[in-house]
């Protein structure tokens, strides 16, 4: 595993298995950190909207919670996958759809605004980044608010896909379902069955959301673009991830070799702590909250120029 010969001289080394335990403690050295360190990428995951009400998909131990995902190439070749996925997702979608940015979201877009953050990457699908404000984003694994033609390439709404299911299919209630990550929810499978597949009103095509499932990979042109910000970056800044896909951890392997310290914001373990200067063992809301204030309190830097690689 890759080693960063920063860590054993850095003043914010700390065991990767340590506790901090006031977040009064945590959040003045965060903002130490970012003081020292003003030009940072940031990484986000499921954890960070597990206050918006979105599930994340491992708990602390880092073990999977649900049922076998939807894989990329089974979506595209087995039409059995395709009804298993839109019978979920229209039972999930709306769980995704009124979801609300919680704190930690609104603090990285004032982040942003006060110059802090070159790039912010999520893996996250639920577009609360940039509801809450944030500008300079990638959706590393696309947006579920979009479907997309696999025929024609024609892109549409998600909720105009949701009226279409509602009008040619028949549903049960899904209250008593669970819901999961990706705007879906847990539902028997006899629920899909008879499902009427949602197609393309301009070429009757099939659909699939403007998402990279599981197997697939991120398009290079988007690795690239963050690959370039972490170069350029002072620091990596990765909240609530466990960073167990590699799409993710890759960056973390990048930022040590390339020397770049590195903070890594999770309740649970994660890939990548053996490499982190800086390891808190905490919910993100309160702690970037109150690291706010603390820099308010200190320095605020000129709002960077605003922009949208994704």
């Amino acid at each position: 595993m890759d080693q960063n010969p920063a860590a054993s001289s850095d003043r914010y080394t700390t065991p990767y298995n340590a506790v901090v335990h006031t977040l009064h403690y945590d959040s003045g050295r965060l903002a130490d950190f970012l003081i020292d360190h003003p030009r940072v990428v940031v990484l986000t995951g499921a954890g960070i909207s597990a206050a918006s009400g979105i599930p994340t998909y491992r708990d602390q131990h880092g073990t999977w919670l649900h049922r076998a995902p939807i894989q990329e190439r089974a979506f595209l070749q087995d039409e059995h996958t395709r009804r298993r996925y839109w019978a979920r997702s229209w039972h999930g979608w709306p769980v995704m759809r009124d979801a609300l940015p919680n704190p930690a979201h609104v603090a990285l877009a004032q982040l942003e605004e006060w110059g802090w953050i070159e790039l912010l990457i999520t893996q996250n699908v639920d577009r609360l980044h940039q509801r809450a404000g944030s500008r300079n984003v990638v959706d590393l694994h696309g947006r579920v608010d979009r479907v997309r033609c696999l025929t024609c390439a024609t892109v549409q709404s998600r909720n105009s896909i949701q009226e279409l299911l509602a009008r040619e299919n028949q549903w049960s209630d899904a209250s008593q379902h669970s819901p999961r990550p990706d705007g879906d929810m847990e539902v028997p499978d006899e629920s899909h069955a008879r499902l009427l597949l949602p197609r393309c009103p301009l070429c009757a095509g099939d659909l699939k959301p403007d998402v990279v499932f599981f197997g697939g990979s991120v398009p290079t042109a988007k690795v690239h673009t963050c690959l370039n910000a972490l170069e350029r970056a002072d620091a990596l800044l990765v909240i609530g991830s466990s960073l167990m896909l590699y799409s993710g951890y890759r960056f973390c392997r990048r930022a040590s070799q390339l020397g770049k310290p590195m903070v890594i914001i999770n309740p649970g373990v994660t890939r990548a702590d053996a490499l982190a200067q800086l390891r808190i063992h905490a919910p993100a809301e309160a702690l970037l909250t109150q690291t706010l204030q603390h820099l308010g309190q200190r320095v605020r830097r000129s709002p960077c120029a605003p922009g949208n690689p994704s």
